[in-house]
């Protein structure tokens, strides 16, 4: 009997220590994190590190947030920090400014930005223009936030971007995530600025998990605002682009790179401050350009870009005029087939790339 235990033993050790030793090779699994768990975290980590940190808004905290955004954080900090309001925006968005004024930083979170028109004049007559108004003596310390631009079948008075609207008014910094990396980054430093920051999500993101970077994963991680990020190197053509469009702009590189065009992706980050130096310095690598957003062509994000590239040094690099693909000038309309052809496709990107190149 202990011969036979000692034959059928054999196998299994030499099986055990073959698996053993494939288990430490094993690199470890990447962090999955959704851009909304992303914003979460964020949120979570500023509240707990600074007691003057709040969110208010619409269904915020037993709700745990229309989109599910601040899941978790009524119950860990309760109603003096994380607290429900009315449907008034320009009611609460008025609180949340005196609030920063009295030496706060409340978080302002808008069930959509389209709904933040009902307060655009706190928003801009009240936080963005007091620190000037005031000879830098009153700062005002509060973060706007909520989904941004298009959803899925809302139509034409629920999608909206607004990066142009707030984008063009001094007093104000625009942040508009892409990933995960994005929004955890982005908003952190948003709450921290003394400033006030309005933070554009995108409520079709809101699920899309992406890998998190060692970096990213620690409480003291930061994106700064004003500072683009290059997503992907290129040498034939720089396309530029903010919030989802970033990952069509991708999707679109991808498909051409097998044509043998290579394009310079740049996640633009923030809107105001915009940082055309990296936009610069790309365009003069490449010498094209195409912009790329989700809102209306008008006075947009891609013809601000435009503008400042043609009064800039890039302008004498151009081999070909600045190609824009925006959202269609219309409002959204309702019909699925209809918001589909009036917002940017990566069929779009390729096209305007292939124009652009004259290819």
């Amino acid at each position: 009997m202990a011969t036979l235990a000692g034959v059928l033993r054999g196998p299994w050790r030499q099986v055990s220590g073959l698996v053993k030793r494939r288990f430490h090779r094993s690199a470890p699994a990447a962090l999955q994190l959704t851009v909304r768990e992303a914003i979460n975290q964020g949120m979570d980590e500023e509240l707990e590190r600074d007691e003057k940190v709040f969110l208010l808004g619409e269904e915020v905290a037993q709700y745990d947030g229309a989109y599910k955004v601040s899941r978790g954080l009524w119950k860990k900090y309760g109603d003096k920090r994380i607290i429900d309001t009315p449907i008034s925006e320009m009611g609460f968005a008025g609180i949340a400014v005196g609030a920063a004024m009295a030496g706060l930083r409340p978080i302002c979170e808008f069930m959509t930005f389209n709904f933040s028109m009902q307060a655009i004049d706190q928003v801009i007559n009240s936080a963005a223009k007091t620190y000037y108004m005031s000879a830098g003596l009153q700062p005002v310390p509060i973060v706007f936030r909520g989904p941004n631009g298009a959803s899925a079948g809302v139509a034409a008075q629920h999608s909206q971007c607004f990066a142009a609207w707030y984008g063009h008014c001094p007093g104000l910094k625009v942040v508009s995530p892409w990933n995960s990396e994005d929004a955890k980054g982005l908003i952190k430093s948003a709450i921290r600025d003394d400033n006030p920051v309005v933070m554009l999500e995108n409520e079709l993101m809101y699920g899309v998990a992406f890998e998190l970077p060692t970096e990213a994963q620690s409480k003291d991680f930061l994106i700064p605002i004003g500072k683009a990020k290059i997503e992907r190197q290129g040498t034939h053509i720089t396309v530029v682009a903010h919030s989802r469009p970033v990952g069509h702009c991708l999707e679109a590189a991808a498909v051409l790179s097998k044509e043998g065009i290579e394009c310079e992706v740049i996640n633009l980050r923030t809107i105001r401050p915009m940082d055309i130096e990296a936009i610069e310095a790309s365009v003069m690598k490449t010498n094209h350009l195409v912009t790329v957003e989700g809102g209306w062509p008008q006075f947009g994000v891609g013809a601000e870009i435009c503008a400042r590239i043609m009064e800039g040094p890039a302008f004498n690099f151009l081999d070909a005029p600045a190609v824009r693909v925006t959202g269609a000038d219309v409002p959204m309309p309702y019909a699925k087939i209809l918001e589909d052809n009036s917002i940017p496709q990566v069929k779009d990107i390729i096209f305007a790339v292939k124009k652009t190149l004259n290819v």
